[in-house]
C-alpha cells in the first residue's frame, strides 16, 4: 500500500516568522491521526526555522524545499546546492515545478540533472510534470506528460524509484480555480504509473506515489484522494490557510 502523501508548496510567501507562527497555530490543531504522510515546503530564508518549530513541537510534519541546484557547489550566485538542503534537516525538495519551468527556463534536461543529484544526496525528489491549457485541448496532453516523464529520469536507476514522488500538475489548473475533474487527473496519473511499469516493472511502478496539484481545496480532496492512482496532493493556496490546510490533510 502506498501512505498518502500530502505536501504545501507555500512558494514565495511567508517570511521565516510569518511561517513559524503559522506553524505554531497549526500546533494547537493539527493532530496527524490519518496515516497520510504531510510535508511542507517554506521558501528557502524560512527552512531553518520551519525545522526548529517541527522538532521543538515534535509535529508529525516533514521538511521539504522547493528548488536546488545539480552542483554541490561553484560560481551559481543565488543558487542552493543540495547539502546546503541536507545539512537544515531537508528531506524532500520540488523540482520541476511548471513555474520554473515558464520563469525560470528550465527544461527537462535540467530537471533530470536535479532529480539525479537529489537522489546521489540523499533527498527525496517530488519531481512535477504537467501539460497547458493548448497541449489539453489538442489532444495530445498524454503523449506530452508522458514524454516529460521519460526524459526527466533518463539515467534514473530503478532502485532509487521508490523514493521518488511524481506530481501531476496540468498547469491550467494551477492558482486558477480550475480543477481537472477526479477521472481525468486519475487517468493521466495512471497512464503515468503505466510508464514507469514499462520503464522500470511493475513492482516499482506499484511503489511510486504520484500526486495530483492544481487548486487542490478542501472541498474537492476526498474525491481526488479516492482515485486508485493518485496517492496525494500537491498543495499551492490552500497550503496557506491553517484550517484548510488540516481539512486537507484530514480528507
Amino acid at each position: 500500500m502506498r501512505k498518502p502523501f500530502i505536501a504545501g508548496n507555500w512558494k514565495m510567501n511567508m517570511t521565516h516568522l510569518e511561517a513559524m507562527k503559522f506553524l505554531q497555530e497549526m500546533g494547537f490543531k493539527y493532530e496527524n491521526n490519518t496515516g497520510c504522510e504531510v510535508a511542507v515546503c517554506p521558501t528557502a530564508t524560512a527552512l531553518r526555522s520551519v525545522k526548529t518549530i517541527l522538532e521543538e513541537d515534535e509535529m508529525e510534519i516533514k521538511l521539504g524545499a522547493q528548488n536546488m541546484h545539480f552542483e554541490d557547489s561553484g560560481a551559481f550566485t543565488g543558487e542552493i546546492s543540495p547539502q546546503m538542503l541536507t545539512a537544515l534537516g531537508v528531506e524532500y525538495v520540488i523540482l520541476g515545478h511548471s513555474e520554473r519551468r515558464q520563469y525560470f527556463a528550465e527544461t527537462d534536461e535540467i530537471i533530470n540533472k536535479k532529480v539525479r543529484k537529489a537522489f546521489s544526496s540523499g533527498l527525496r525528489p517530488i519531481m512535477c510534470i504537467g501539460e497547458s491549457l493548448d497541449i489539453r485541448e489538442s489532444g495530445k496532453h498524454k503523449e506530452f506528460v508522458l514524454d516529460q516523464l521519460v526524459k526527466c529520469l533518463d539515467g534514473i536507476d530503478a532502485k532509487d524509484i521508490n523514493a521518488l514522488t511524481i506530481a501531476y500538475e496540468p498547469i491550467w489548473a494551477i492558482g486558477t480555480g480550475k480543477t481537472a475533474t477526479s477521472e481525468d487527473a486519475n487517468d493521466m496519473c495512471a497512464a503515468i504509473r503505466e510508464k514507469i511499469s514499462d520503464i522500470y516493472g511493475k513492482k516499482e511502478a506499484g511503489s511510486v506515489r504520484i500526486q495530483y496539484g492544481g487548486s487542490v481545496k478542501p472541498f474537492n480532496i476526498s474525491e481526488l484522494m479516492g482515485m486508485p492512482d493518485i496517492d496525494g496532493a500537491l498543495v499551492g493556496g490552500a497550503s496557506l490557510k491553517v484550517d484548510d490546510f488540516i481539512a486537507l490533510i484530514n480528507y
